[in-house]
């Protein structure tokens, strides 16, 4: 496992690797072009075509912001991803799995000691403006403005003490505000806000931005896996065995990640909302993982910025919500969720789960089940309903046997082609809460909806009963070491 707990480092690593990693020094403005750029160089996901995977860019010379640069893509790729915790890219699942069950705490250093407030800004300064001191980009020319995408929030609860963190969309709004969208009841940082606004009291918030590629991953867990009052920083340690490193903001109480390139201090002000596009006027916030721009929000909570620090020559880390690095960030944690619970209630049957690109990483799970006896069977079906409960916001499931790679799409669909009828093997499941982002989960696209976010949710049980499995058999090739004709392979 790699032996790191930086962004620079995880950098470092990348180098040494062929076509996981590359630089610019060609200048390239925040406004739309550095996303505009990356998806054709590699960001994959649901992306409108043309796209594709690619290595990580780092733009080095970025207008109006000369001494910062920005990276984009860092886990835009799931053996990037791999190379980077240290794990085979179809074991990535368990890896998180292990590191939730044997969590490591995060541990505390002095401010002298923090990579993060080499440079110091504060919002009582003459002239501060946080537009101008990050880089932030806007991903298409009609973003209700720049967006921080790669932030990890970390705030506590007013009464009990606990911390958390997540990843939330952050729009820059003046020289000291930042609006924060929440899903709907979704997310732990949602219930410390709403308990402070009704206390009338403002919520202590840091953003920590360039960060390990561990702590990102692991920011990406949501309940049940890992619920209200769990740290998901302590998976972060787990997966580094090595805890991570907090230190004390300073204009707030607390605490942020000592070794981010940038942090920003703030409160989430009680009962301050504004309108999302408030700057633009075009009624479109930013694309979003389902691969669609989202309507910009008409009253979003309000950060006020106290202060901004960052470490020398900064990094500021971005990514595209559509994207196959949000794909990573949301579906590895969920295929670890999904494991987990599985595992529990019928252990040794399933083999393997994807959150696959097509979903984002959160509508869509195929999962690889093994029948060992007849009375297995229909068991693949409650391991589909364990994996709902897992992740409330799947939408689709795919099971298919042990001889079908989950991770191969084509060869999921050869498994729906000759081992799913339709009237047979699809289970619906009408009426069950799922996420907002999705269009076809709207109350105008089908008005028997009784909400917007509530979904019929579907099992396409692409297995082959067990009493016929030997009607099922693969061809079977002769085992040979191809290695020996194809050295270069």
């Amino acid at each position: 496992m790699p032996k790191y707990n930086s962004l620079r480092a995880a950098i470092e690593l990348l180098k040494k690797v062929p076509g996981q990693y590359m630089e610019t020094d060609v200048p390239v403005k925040p406004h739309a072009e550095i996303s505009g750029i990356y998806r054709y160089v590699g960001a994959g996901g649901t992306v409108k075509r043309p796209t594709k995977q690619g290595p990580a860019l780092m733009f080095n010379q970025v207008t109006g912001h000369e001494d910062a640069r920005v990276l984009i893509g860092l886990l835009a790729s799931r053996e990037r991803v791999g190379l980077l915790l240290g794990e085979k890219p179809e074991r990535l699942g368990f890896l998180l799995k292990e590191a939730v069950e044997h969590p490591i705490r995060p541990v505390v250093i002095s401010n002298a000691e923090a990579d993060c407030q080499e440079v110091k800004h504060f919002a009582a300064e003459e002239g501060f403006d946080i537009r101008k001191i990050l880089p932030a980009p806007t991903n298409t020319p009609e973003d209700a403005g720049p967006y921080i995408t790669m932030g990890m929030c970390y705030a506590s609860d007013v009464e009990t003490g606990e911390s958390d963190i997540t990843i939330h969309r952050l729009c820059l709004q003046s020289k000291d505000t930042i609006s924060m969208y929440f899903v709907p009841g979704a997310r732990h940082l949602g219930a410390f806000r709403e308990k402070a606004e009704a206390l009338g009291r403002p919520l202590p918030i840091s953003i920590s931005i360039g960060v390990d590629p561990a702590i990102e991953i692991a920011a990406c867990f949501e309940p049940p896996t890992t619920p209200i009052g769990f740290n998901e920083l302590s998976v972060a340690g787990a997966i580094r065995n090595s805890a991570v490193r907090l230190t004390n903001c300073l204009t707030i109480e607390e605490k942020c990640i000592a070794n981010a390139e940038y942090v920003i201090e703030g409160e989430l002000i009680p009962d301050s909302y504004i309108r999302e596009d408030i700057n633009t006027n075009t009624g479109k916030a930013m694309p979003e993982f389902p691969g669609y721009t989202g309507n910009a929000n008409q009253a979003v909570p309000l950060i006020k910025v106290k202060a901004v620090t960052h470490r020398e020559n900064p990094i500021m880390q971005t990514c595209i919500g559509p994207s196959e690095e949000h794909v990573n960030m949301a579906g590895i944690p969920t295929e670890a969720s999904i494991i987990q619970m599985v595992e529990r209630a019928m252990p040794g049957r399933l083999q393997n789960v994807y959150c696959c690109s097509a979903g984002g990483g959160k509508y869509m799970a195929v999962l690889q089940f093994k029948k060992r006896t007849q009375s297995d069977e229909g068991r693949q079906r409650q391991a589909a309903l364990l994996a709902f409960s897992a992740f409330s916001e799947l939408k689709h499931i795919f099971i298919v046997d042990e001889d079908v790679d989950p991770f191969d799409m084509n060869d999921v669909l050869f498994a729906m082609n000759t081992r799913y009828q339709g009237d047979i093997d699809t289970i619906f499941i009408p009426g069950v809460r799922c996420h907002p982002l999705d269009p076809s989960q709207k109350m105008e696209y089908n008005l028997a909806l009784r909400d917007n976010g509530i979904s019929c949710k579907m099992i396409f049980d692409c297995t082959v009963p067990y009493a016929q499995k030997k009607r099922f058999e693969r061809s079977k090739f002769l085992e040979v070491d191809y290695r020996k004709w194809c050295p270069e392979l």
